[in-house]
Formats: structure tokens, C-alpha cells, sequence
């Protein structure tokens, strides 16, 4: 083969294989360019490889095979720059062989390469023979190894030997062998152990010793110290380990550790005596209890360093315990409790200082008998052994007669006034668990109770049963009598004694929730009417008493505290349990009404009331909350109301639904001005006596982005209730008179325009200049305005309409008055007010075609207008047969769908042109 370049003279070739390669007459060099995977060798490969030398390409095949896993490797970088291993090979006869292999990973002539040497490593026969002697004495020796040896080869155990089997608590070597040897190593050891092993790289390199944890066959642990030799097997690389069992000498040397640190460091004073009572140890603790150091101390008598005499023989003979006093070196007592003990040379004596204990127990003592609260000592069998003076106060007896005595002959109430089978303190003292603030009720001698707060603790919580204990206890009788008194006043309601909202709700949840309950509660929310009128007219002290009255009344006619109760203001809430029959709660809310309707006798002046009420039924299984039930009970006490008071209504979803959509109206309403959704509708008023149009009247309109168009009959009582009919009423007005101004200015007519007056408006002071703000602001004249009230409006207060309506006419706007024959008006009542038309009510206009009566009284009405020089407006003409009739009569107006229906402004103009032609009568 021809050599591209010299392989001993590559860089990166170290010392270690030229020497090799020098010294060993069976060896070859090979190189291997990872760039394009060229192998090349030297003279020498052949007859390793037991290969023909022309053979080129059998010596690639061969060696390429020996030296893969060093390849592979390198590539990987799994390996570092220095490798070794050992491959077998057969050659082409058949015989087994291996060769060992070294390399290193260098650059030549900036290439990656790999260069390294192949070694015959097949011995001749004589010293086959002598390593096959030495492997079996070796093998001997690792049966025979009382310390656990195994071989592990890629991570997986190959081999362990006898002792490692009983070690890892095997039954076999099967199951160690074959396992992965992280699965009896601690995952903490692990990083160590794999740490130590990359450093041995070449056969036959050893790590330090290090300890290790691992894990036996049946799961327990060991502590081992390790020794791993890097070695060979099968001609492959591997690890050869042996472990030594330290965990018993381990745990040995932390147990002396242990003990001399517990004698180092405890609170107690230890201190080692001859048989003849001379010192020779004497611990910390020592030095501090008697103030000598230990140099001091040790050497002499015992009774000089403590201050006083100790015959430690004696003291064995009564127990070994007993409490002394001995003296500090400055001269200071120390009381101390001395315990000994013989050991092989001498005494060991233990004296703890009780100095700081009974120091305590002394102020404890004084603490205790100046306490409020109750102290008591109570020992195994039960007797109490220590009391204060607080606890003999607080049961009625004098200390001596506490002394002595068992509280578990004492009368104990709980709060339900059942006697308890024990006290508190028997609990504790039978099983150790303590008792915290206990409530009982204790029955003194003289007959009188004390409410107690008992709390008891165990003083031997290590020890077993009985416990001696400590029992302290506070009387708490005035502070549960004004809690109690409290939590009335928070659940109760002051005036009536009925339970509050708060209540009634808690009891309602109970209801609603009570285990077992297969029958309906019903609920009655009732609403005191005409209350408000009495409470406003005759003041507070009498609404409070009529409030008393009622719940007094109520709790009468329901025989129960617990089913009545004041919701607030003048509103109460009755619950009747297990009433499933509609017809039955009714006749009971029938007779509640009538009960309160009978006349209440205040200051000698007899008031009446009468009640709305809504009434709800909650099934088992409601999934309403309290709070849900009220409020549908109130929705249908509402709908009790408007059907005309002292109503008895029930709840269903119907109500609800008409509630929240009033509700959801009213609250959109306050912004529908501000939305634009609010539009005027100008319906024509024909003047009968000229057959053409005269003026139109402005009529609100709401165009509701979601329900679409709302009627005004629904949404303009919402307005009246609320003070959003000022600002709606001032809208309509200021809109009514632009438009109209721009109408009459676009189109050269003289034309009015009428607008309605609410009765809450006629209230409002600043209405005057309301009107004449938006007169100026249009330029429309005064008179061609007119305002028009209604004639129940005007029968509300005639004196504030009287004096609204002389404001106004002040302005010059035009008076009228709607709807004229519902409201019950006289003449005399129409001759004070300064109006100058009427409207008759389409009630009275509907039959006047077929009616003589209807056409009488229309015709009674013109004259009584014309007799006072009122002009007259007849509305709700739908046929022609009507509006003949009311010009036969002598009507001045009329307006109707069948003169024009109510149109937007944009569209007026059709609908007059409409109405001047249906005006004409031929």
C-alpha cells in the first residue's frame, strides 16, 4: 500500500504510543481522517491481522471493524481525546484472537484524525498457561472476598461475586446480575459515583475510596465505602468495584458522637466521680450551674466544687434521686435535683438546677391567687389539690372546702339546660385531650347559676391515663346575658319585637333548607296602605304605634314569634310552614287583612289601615336564594297594589317578567331623551266652522332600541312617578314649539300647536319660565300655544292648578282642559280658571252616531262650555257619521284617526292635506 504521510510524525502522536509502538514487536500504526473516512496503517498490520499483505482490501474490512467503537466514540463525543480497549478477531483460519487498541484524536495538516497503535495482545501458549493459573487463583481469591466485588460493563452488572449476593440480600446473583447499577444506587450517590469513574480512563487506574448508599434487593439501604479498578471484560472495557459495609461502624461512630455531644450540650450538670467522690469529668453545663471551670474542678472532692456533702452510695440505696441545696462559688444557693448512677470506675451524678423552677412556681403561686379567673389543680384520682381564691368565689365555697373535693360531683348545665353526665375537667383527666372554653352552666349551693368558660389541660400529656390536670374557668354570666341581649337586638326589630329582615331571612334559609321537608313554606309579604298618610299627617309617634299595633295583631292571628316578622318601614313578612293548598293561604291572608283593618284607637282618634299582600309558595328543592323569595313575595304584593290595594295577589314568573321589564323601561327612560330615542308625533285638529286644519297636538313617543315601540300609556305613568317627568315635560315642550315654529315659517300657516301638562309639572315653580325660555328661543307666538291639563290633574289641588295656570295665562299661551267628563269638575270649579277650551273625552264621543243619550250629554256639555265662553275640541272622531253629528251640534274642533292619524313632523304635511280634505262634508 503506498502511505500518504508519515503516521510517527504526526503531530499529536504523544510519547506514551511511539513508545509503544518501539518497544512491541506485534504492533501496527493506523490513522483514521474523519473529513472522508480514509484509513491507512503501517507495515506490520497485515501479519496481525493474520492477512495476505497485497490484500488491501481484507486489511481495511478488518481493522476498520477493530477500531469502529473508537470511531464512534470520538464522533460522539463520548470519549476523550485518549482511548483504549481491547477487541477480539478471528482470523481467516478460524482462530480466535484480540488485539489492543490505543488512540488519540489530533489534527494533521488541519484534518480531524484519529492516530493510534494495534497490539498482538494473544500471549504465547507458555504464558497462556501461566495466566490461566494466575485468573484462577484471582478467581479464587474474589469468591472467597468476605467484601462485596462486581464488574459492570456499560452501566449493566456482569458479574458479583458470593459476598456482594448476601450483601445486596439476594437470593441469587441473578438478580443482580444483568440489572443497570443505578438501580441499587442512591439517586444522591449517583452523580458522585459516575464522577469518579470518567477520571479512570486506562485499564488498571483506581479512584480514591468514597461512600456511597445504595440500595439492597429488598429496598433497604446501606452506607458502603467503594473502590473502583478499571479493567476488562470479555476484551471489552469495564469496572471492577468493591464495597465494604460501613453502616453499622457508621452509625456506631454518630452514636459516640451523639453521646458526647449530648453530654456536652445538655442544661444538666454531669459529673463523673471516683468510688472515693473525686471528680473526673465535669461537663458545660456544670461550669455554669457551680462556676468553676472543668481545669478547676476536676481533681477534687466533689463536696467542695458543689458546696455541699453528697454520698452518692447512700443516695443509690433510696432510689438515687433526691433534691438538695448547693452553693455557687460565689456563694449564691442552687437548688438542684440529684440523680446517680455506678458506672466501672466510679459515679456519675446528675444534678439539674430547680433553682429557676421554683423561683417560678413561687410567683406562678402568686400570679395565680391574684387572678379573676378560676384556677384549679385536679390530680389523678380526680380530687382537686390546688384552688385560688378566684375559683372559690366563683363556685360559692370557701378554699378548704375545694380542697379535697371532685368537681365530678358538681351540677353542670349546657346551654340547652341538659345536665352533662361530666364536667369538662373528667374529659380531659380520662383521655388527655383538652378542652378549650367549654360553656356550662354550674349550679352553686345557694341556688343561684354561674355561666362559665371552662377550659382544661392536661399537666402529663406524655403519661397515661388519668392525666393530672389544670382546670381554669371564667364567669361569663353578665357578659352572655348582654350577648344575648345583643344578638336580640341585632335579629329583632325595636318597635314591634318581631324579628328583623336579618331574621326572617335566617329562618327562611332554614325552612328552605331543612332535612325531610317534602311540603311547600309560604311566604306573605304585606305593605301597610294608607300608612304613609298617617305617618306624614299625624307625625312618627303615631306611626310607630300603629306599627306596634299591627305586629301585635299579626303575631296574634299566626300564634307564633317565629312565623312573623317586620321587613321594615311598614312592611311584614308572615311564614306559613308546610301549606301546600293555594286556597288556604289565601283565606289566612284574607283574615290578616282583616284583622289589621279594624280601627286602631291612638290619643283617642281611631285610624285605619288596610294591606296589600303577595303571597309566595317555595316547593322542596327551590333553587331561589332568601333574598330571591322576598323579592318575588314583593313583586307580588306590588301587583296586589295596583290592582287597587287591599289585594291578596300570588307570584309568578308572569310578574316577575312585567317587574323586571318595568323596571328595565324606567331605568331607560332617564337616558332616552339623551339617545334620541323620544320622537313627536303631530296629530291634526280640524276647525269644524272653516273645514281646514287649525293647529296639531304634539304627542310623546318612545321607539325603545330593543322592545321597539312602548306605549305611552306605559311609559309616561314611569315619568309622572319620578322626577323624570320634568325633564322629559321640558323636552317635549321646547321640541314641540321649534318644530312647530320652523313648520309654520317653511310653510307660511297659522298654525297651534297643543302639548300636555302632567300633574306633577303643574307642581314644579319654575314651569313659567320654562315655557317662555322656549317661546324667545323659537320665535312661535304666545298664542299660537296651548297647554293642556288634564281634569283629574286639575281636581288633584285646584288651588296650586288655579295659580299655575294664572302664571301661565300671564305669558299669553292658551289653556285647556283634557279628557274633560272623567274628572268630576263643576261649573263654579271651571268659571275660577283661566282656560279657554275644552276637550270632551272619547268616552262620551264613541256612541254619539247611535246614541241619544251620548248625543245629549255631549250637547249638555257644549252649552255649559259655550254658556262660559270656552271653546269646545271634541277628540276620538274614528267615523264620518260622528263628525257630522258634532258639527250638527255646533262643535268648534274635532280631531280623530279619521281625521288624521299622529304622524312625525317630516310627514305633517300629507296628513293636513288629508285631514282638510276629509273635513269637507258634502
Amino acid at each position: 500500500m503506498v502511505e500518504s504521510y508519515r503516521l510517527d510524525d504526526a503531530t499529536g502522536l504523544d510519547e506514551g504510543l511511539r513508545d509503544l509502538a518501539c518497544q512491541v514487536n506485534r504492533a501496527a500504526a493506523w490513522s483514521y481522517r474523519f473529513s472522508d473516512g480514509e484509513l491507512h496503517w503501517s507495515a506490520g498490520m497485515a501479519g496481525l491481522l493474520q492477512v495476505d499483505e497485497d490484500d488491501s482490501e481484507q486489511i481495511r474490512t478488518r481493522l476498520l471493524e477493530l477500531v469502529s467503537p473508537l470511531i464512534h466514540s470520538a464522533e460522539t463525543g463520548q470519549a476523550p481525546d485518549s482511548q483504549a480497549l481491547e477487541e477480539p478477531f478471528l482470523t481467516g483460519s478460524g482462530e480466535a484472537r484480540s488485539a489492543f487498541l490505543r488512540c488519540s484524536t489530533t489534527r494533521y495538516r488541519g484534518e480531524r484524525c484519529l492516530i493510534g497503535i494495534a497490539v498482538d495482545a494473544a500471549p504465547p501458549l507458555r504464558d497462556q498457561r501461566l495466566d490461566t493459573d494466575i485468573a484462577d487463583r484471582y478467581r479464587r481469591l474474589i469468591e472467597l472476598n468476605p467484601d462485596a466485588v462486581c464488574v459492570h460493563q456499560d452501566g449493566i452488572t456482569v458479574y458479583v461475586n458470593p459476598a456482594g449476593v448476601r450483601m445486596m440480600r439476594a437470593s441469587s446473583p441473578d438478580e443482580i446480575v444483568g440489572h443497570p447499577i443505578t438501580e441499587f444506587v442512591a439517586e444522591h450517590s449517583r452523580a458522585g459515583l459516575f464522577s469518579r469513574l470518567s477520571v479512570a480512563n486506562e485499564p488498571g487506574t483506581t479512584t480514591e475510596p468514597a461512600e456511597a448508599e445504595m440500595i439492597r434487593v429488598d429496598g433497604s439501604r446501606m452506607l458502603v465505602e467503594s473502590v473502583a479498578v478499571r479493567t476488562s471484560w470479555h476484551g471489552r472495557p469495564a469496572f471492577q468495584v468493591i464495597l465494604h459495609d460501613v453502616t453499622a461502624q457508621r452509625a456506631a461512630e454518630a452514636a459516640l458522637r451523639y453521646q458526647a455531644a449530648l453530654v456536652e450540650h445538655v442544661s444538666n450538670a454531669i459529673i463523673a466521680t471516683t468510688w472515693d467522690g473525686v471528680v473526673t469529668s465535669w461537663n458545660p453545663a456544670a461550669e455554669t450551674i457551680y462556676g468553676y471551670s472543668a481545669e478547676q474542678a476536676r481533681g477534687r472532692p466533689v463536696d467542695e466544687v458543689v458546696g455541699s456533702g453528697i454520698d452518692p452510695a447512700a443516695l443509690l440505696t433510696v432510689g438515687g434521686t433526691t433534691e438538695a441545696k448547693h452553693r455557687h462559688a460565689d456563694g449564691s444557693p442552687v437548688l438542684v435535683r440529684i440523680s446517680a448512677a455506678e458506672m466501672g470506675n466510679g459515679y456519675v451524678l446528675v444534678c439539674a438546677d430547680e433553682t429557676a423552677r421554683r423561683t417560678a412556681e413561687q410567683r406562678y403561686a402568686t400570679v395565680v391567687s391574684l387572678l379573676d379567673e378560676g384556677v384549679l389543680i385536679v390530680d389523678e384520682g380526680g380530687r382537686i389539690v390546688t384552688t385560688n381564691p378566684a375559683a372559690a368565689a366563683i363556685l360559692g365555697f370557701q378554699e378548704e372546702e375545694l380542697l379535697g373535693s371532685s368537681p365530678e360531683t358538681w351540677v353542670t348545665y349546657d346551654e340547652d339546660g341538659e345536665r352533662l353526665p361530666e364536667p369538662p375537667s373528667a374529659r380531659t383527666r380520662h383521655s388527655g385531650e383538652p378542652e378549650t372554653r367549654r360553656v356550662a352552666r354550674f349550679e352553686r349551693r345557694d341556688g343561684s347559676s354561674a355561666w362559665l368558660a371552662i377550659s382544661a389541660r392536661s399537666l402529663t400529656p406524655e403519661d397515661a391515663p388519668p392525666h393530672r390536670t389544670m382546670v381554669s374557668f371564667t364567669d361569663i354570666t353578665e357578659p352572655r346575658a348582654f350577648r344575648k341581649q345583643l344578638e336580640r337586638e341585632a335579629t329583632h326589630d325595636p318597635l314591634t319585637g318581631l324579628a328583623n329582615r336579618t331574621m326572617v331571612l335566617r329562618r327562611l334559609h332554614a325552612a328552605m333548607r331543612e332535612e325531610g321537608r317534602t311540603t311547600p313554606t309560604g311566604v306573605m309579604f304585606i305593605d301597610l296602605d294608607k300608612f304613609k298618610i298617617i305617618n306624614d299627617s299625624l307625625g312618627h309617634v303615631v306611626g310607630d304605634e300603629v306599627l306596634r299595633v299591627a305586629g301585635e295583631r299579626l303575631r296574634a292571628v299566626m300564634r307564633s314569634d317565629e312565623q312573623v316578622g317586620r321587613h321594615g318601614g311598614d312592611e311584614f313578612v308572615v311564614l306559613v310552614h308546610d301549606e301546600r293548598d293555594s286556597g288556604r293561604l289565601h283565606a289566612l291572608a284574607e283574615r290578616i287583612r282583616r284583622r289589621l283593618t279594624e280601627p286602631i284607637l291612638v290619643d283617642g282618634r281611631h285610624l285605619h289601615v288596610d294591606a296589600s299582600i303577595g303571597i309566595v309558595l317555595v316547593p322542596q328543592g327551590d333553587p331561589r336564594t332568601p333574598e330571591d323569595v322576598l323579592r318575588d313575595a314583593d313583586v307580588a304584593m306590588y301587583e296586589a297594589k295596583t290592582r287597587g290595594r287591599g289585594r291578596v295577589a300570588f307570584f309568578d314568573v308572569q310578574l316577575r317578567e312585567r317587574l323586571q321589564r318595568y323596571l328595565e323601561l324606567e331605568q331607560d327612560l332617564r337616558s332616552a331623551v339623551d339617545r334620541g330615542e323620544l320622537w313627536l308625533a303631530y296629530q291634526p285638529i280640524v276647525n269644524l266652522h272653516s273645514n281646514r286644519v287649525s293647529g296639531v297636538e304634539g304627542l310623546l313617543r318612545w321607539t325603545h332600541p330593543e322592545h321597539g315601540t312602548v306605549s305611552p300609556e306605559e311609559f309616561i305613568p314611569m315619568a309622572e312617578e319620578s322626577d323624570l317627568i320634568h325633564h322629559i315635560g321640558s323636552w317635549v315642550l321646547s321640541t314641540a314649539v321649534q318644530q312647530v315654529a320652523e313648520y309654520r315659517a317653511r310653510f307660511d300657516l297659522d298654525l297651534r300647536v297643543k302639548a300636555n301638562l302632567s300633574v306633577r309639572q303643574l307642581e314644579d315653580p319654575g314651569l313659567p319660565e320654562a315655557v317662555d325660555r322656549a317661546l324667545r328661543g323659537s320665535g312661535l307666538p304666545a298664542r299660537a300655544l296651548s297647554l293642556e291639563i288634564t281634569e283629574s290633574a286639575l281636581m288633584h289641588d285646584p288651588d296650586t292648578a288655579a295659580h299655575m295656570l294664572d302664571e301661565l295665562r300671564r305669558y299669553g299661551v292658551r289653556l285647556a282642559i283634557d279628557d274633560f267628563g272623567t274628572g268630576y269638575s263643576s261649573l263654579a270649579q271651571l268659571l275660577r280658571l283661566p282656560l279657554d277650551s275644552l276637550k270632551i273625552d272619547r268616552s262620551f264621543i264613541n256612541d254619539i252616531a247611535h246614541s241619544h243619550d251620548s248625543e245629549a250629554l255631549v250637547t249638555s256639555i257644549m252649552a255649559m262650555a259655550h254658556a262660559v265662553d270656552l271653546g269646545v275640541i271634541a277628540e276620538g272622531v274614528e267615523t264620518p257619521a260622528q263628525l257630522a253629528v258634532l258639527r250638527r251640534l255646533g262643535c268648534d274642533q274635532a280631531q280623530g284617526y279619521y281625521l288624521g292619524r299622529p304622524s312625525p313632523i317630516q310627514e305633517l304635511p300629507g296628513t293636513i292635506e288629508v285631514a282638510n280634505r276629509r273635513a269637507i262634508i258634502e
